[in-house]
């Protein structure tokens, strides 16, 4: 087994490499190393596959339709059908629970809300643990396979964690989980236990428990799993591959995603940009990062750039203000250290997007507008549809525009937060424009009612509600 590992590690290793993002830097690595950050100056790290143009796109595109009808464990998989484009072998032991392949639905109640024509959501909660890490999971258990590592771990504030837990089993790895105590929602640490993960709760936020990952992190029996790790963006930026093929290879004008620790931006921005490289598409869409407004790092910074910056025409700043104390009920993305904030970046003012912020009311709104459309999300996910409303205010998006907007997780990730906006007992977040503590006042706010058990009366509140 181990002498078949090596194998497969020297054949992956020869496919693609490991690069510093930073150009003053621009040091490699092979994928063998396990390493996280670069070494010589401590920037993140992404791995080149070493695309090159395709001669004949309609074949490349013919063969991942055909493979998406397969009973094939690899090409039922919405990330491992797309193996072209990631940096394994094809005798790679690839780790699955069949991710990927989640719907894109119309939405047009959240469309006339946004006030826009249209409005396309591509709902990532379907994913096998609820959410869009599992894309990125399947993708990292497998190198941590290939890596011979005993022990997967993150930090999180609930749906990587509750990935992590999944995947690292499937794959009979040991997994550890480091959450901040108190500020996770039960139905993900829920997961998490259930899955079999060592569950340690930190006194602290994200941001502590990403700080101590880290730490450990240089142990060669650990793996860091989180968005740091290179491979997990691997396979979220499959999400962009997939979401192509949906569209009929029709570019939209925005894409638009809930911005946390900033892998999930990251990666549909490097997805984008390789189908650009390999003629898969002609244009990249306009990518769209929404943060809360109590944990907004990189809304902050976007706020300050001059427009030689905003037009790339010059470098990005080299460090973000962290927001120390990140306050959100949105607490998939309650986090105020953003790891993956420069490549975020880079993606979007590549595409030539956005970086904004939303207040808790908005996302609460928002929130319940998705539920109207019957599709449902976890109130991070609700951040998109948010900023869409703001963005078309401030003329960034036209009516008439094509516009995406990525949801993150399943509306059962946090049932509780729906209850509360619903019953009234919702109250903002400090951070926000609101002070906090004070009460959300759902503008679709829909309370149980009290009902005498009579006929009558029911038939009563049911001309009521017409």
């Amino acid at each position: 087994m181990a002498e078949k590992a090596a194998r497969v590690a020297a054949r992956t290793a020869a496919k693609a490499v490991q690069h510093c993002i930073n150009h003053a830097c621009g040091a490699t690595y092979s994928l063998n190393e396990r390493i996280y950050v670069c070494p010589k100056c401590g920037e993140t790290l992404e791995i080149d596959c070493r695309l090159t143009r395709v001669s004949d796109p309609a074949a490349l595109r013919k063969r991942w339709a055909a493979k998406s009808t397969s009973k094939l464990p690899r090409d039922a998989s919405g990330v491992w059908r797309y193996h072209d484009v990631l940096p394994f072998d094809e005798q790679a032991p690839f780790v699955t629970l069949f991710e990927g392949n989640t719907p894109l639905y119309h939405a047009p109640r959240s469309a006339v809300y946004c006030g826009i024509d249209d409005l396309r959501l591509k709902h990532q909660g379907f994913n096998p643990t609820g959410s869009f890490k599992d894309t990125g999971m399947a993708v990292a258990m497998t190198q941590a396979v290939i890596s011979r590592a005993r022990t997967a771990v993150c930090a999180s504030t609930g749906n990587t964690a509750a990935s992590l837990a999944a995947y690292a089993s499937r794959a009979a790895l040991q997994s550890a989980i480091l959450l901040p105590r108190g500020q996770v929602s039960a139905a993900k640490l829920a997961q998490s236990l259930d899955f079999g993960a060592l569950v340690l709760e930190i006194d602290g936020n994200f941001d502590d428990c990403m700080r101590l990952v880290q730490e450990i992190g240089g142990d060669p029996s650990i793996y860091v799993a989180n968005s740091i790790n290179p491979f997990r963006i691997e396979g979220q930026k499959t999400v962009a591959y997939e979401l192509m093929e949906q569209c009929l290879w029709q570019v939209p004008d925005h894409v638009v995603v809930p911005g946390g620790n900033m892998g999930n931006s990251t990666a549909l921005g490097k997805g984008f940009q390789e189908m650009l490289d390999l003629g898969l598409i002609r244009r990249l869409p306009r990518l769209n990062v929404i943060q809360a407004e109590g944990a907004a790092p990189l809304a902050r910074l976007f706020g300050e750039l001059n427009p030689k910056q905003l037009s790339g025409a010059t470098q990005v700043p080299e460090t973000i203000a962290p927001v120390k104390d990140p306050q959100t009920m949105a607490t998939a993305i309650k986090i105020g250290a953003p790891v993956s904030w420069k490549k975020a970046l880079r993606a979007v003012l590549r595409s030539g997007g956005k970086v904004i912020s939303v207040s808790e009311q908005e996302i609460a709104d928002a929130k319940a507008m998705i539920g109207r459309d019957s599709i449902g999300c976890e109130p991070a996910s609700a951040t998109t549809v948010a900023g869409i409303k703001k963005l078309v205010a401030s003329g960034h998006i036209k009516k008439g525009e094509d516009v995406i907007a990525v949801l993150t997780g399943h509306a059962l990730k946090d049932s509780d937060y729906m209850i509360r906006y619903h019953s009234g007992t919702l109250s903002a977040a400090p951070g926000s424009q609101q002070e906090a503590g004070s009460p959300i006042h759902g503008e679709f706010q829909n309370a149980p009612r009290h009902v005498a058990a009579t006929k009558a009366a029911i038939l009563e509140i049911f001309a009521q509600r017409k």
